[in-house]
């Protein structure tokens, strides 16, 4: 049954592959901030940044989407600052693949009332890659009614395109509120990728472009003590006519010196309940989510749930200067 329910919606989101189109996406998304906003690179309190994300999805349907990214970034004195990243998605008994393969920059060195409140500037360019394996396919002509399936019977299915590579283009901006010991600080960004609108050649008749996914983001992060930090967020995405909405509340609450301990849920509209929970040692942060699914698919199948594992690391300045003494737009 659970084969039938996802075949059926399979069938449902290729008969409007022509409508929309949607890039994966993360709960955790602050974790792999140059899929978020490529303005996100190097805005981080230290030199280097490197982030890890694995996301598993579908799990227990059929062959599960399985996405992991990894990202590294460096904060420099010049106030334009550096990044790379990669992502690869996979899914499916096809062995469907999507991956990116990106470098970006920013610029910080917009500010207003004497550096506390920033505006940065981000480009993001790399390729893009879509593939799949043939020989994992399997074709209703390679069915004998007398002898059953057989994989290795020939098939009048013909398929010479299977991998497509193009370069992919995105930008964005973000204001973030950095006066130290405030109350309150805000933070607003927005980011679009896929400015190239590359030709999705697996689309159905192959001439489909790509369209572009625009995101934004935002928060205000609040100081309830010297130990307690709580910040609610929100997150809004859009690619042709699919779209996301997701709020949600995270805090920090200092434990020590060195340690941290991380929690809090997101909402993602019409589709998951998600609790996470890390913890921060020293300049290492790891973090787990849960996703609850609370979809139409989700019920059918009684309980079809994802997970996120997310591991962080920041080497710190070896001194600060009291202009670098600011808080991050980041959760």
């Amino acid at each position: 049954m659970k084969r039938i329910v996802v075949l059926l919606m399979a069938i449902c989101f290729f008969a409007n592959a022509t409508k929309a189109q949607v890039d994966p996406h993360f709960t955790m998304y602050y974790v792999y901030p140059s899929w978020l906003n490529p303005a996100l690179t190097g805005v981080f309190d230290g030199e280097l940044r490197a982030s890890a994300i694995y996301r598993n999805q579908w799990g227990n349907v059929s062959a599960p989407f399985t996405t992991p990214g990894i990202s590294l970034d460096f904060n420099t004195s010049k106030k334009v600052n550096f990044g790379v990243s990669m992502l690869r998605q996979k899914a499916g008994n096809g062995g469907y693949s999507y991956s990116t393969a990106n470098a970006s920059v920013s610029y910080s060195g917009v500010t207003f009332d004497n550096e506390t409140k920033r505006l940065v500037f981000g480009m993001q360019a790399g390729l893009v890659q879509k593939r799949f394996d043939i020989t994992k396919l399997t074709f209703g002509d390679q069915w004998n009614p007398v002898t059953g399936f057989t994989s290795t019977a020939p098939t009048a299915e013909q398929l010479s395109n299977n991998n497509l590579s193009n370069l992919d283009v995105g930008a964005g901006v973000l204001y973030f509120d950095a006066t130290p010991g405030k109350k309150a600080n805000l933070f607003l960004g927005y980011g679009a990728h896929h400015l190239t609108k590359q030709t999705d050649n697996f689309s159905a008749y192959g001439d489909q472009k790509v369209p572009v996914r625009h995101t934004a983001h935002g928060g205000l992060r609040i100081n309830v003590n010297d130990r307690l930090n709580v910040t609610p967020n929100l997150l809004y995405l859009k690619q042709g006519t699919a779209s996301e909405k997701m709020v949600g509340v995270y805090a920090d609450y200092k434990a020590s010196d060195k340690n941290q301990l991380l929690f809090g849920t997101n909402f993602r509209v019409g589709d998951a309940v998600t609790p996470f929970v890390g913890f921060t040692f020293g300049n290492t942060a790891l973090s787990a989510s849960y996703d609850i699914n609370i979809s139409d698919l989700g019920r059918t199948v009684k309980g079809t749930n994802s997970f996120e594992i997310t591991l962080s690391f920041l080497k710190k300045r070896n001194f600060k200067p009291s202009e670098s003494d600011f808080v991050c737009p980041r959760l």
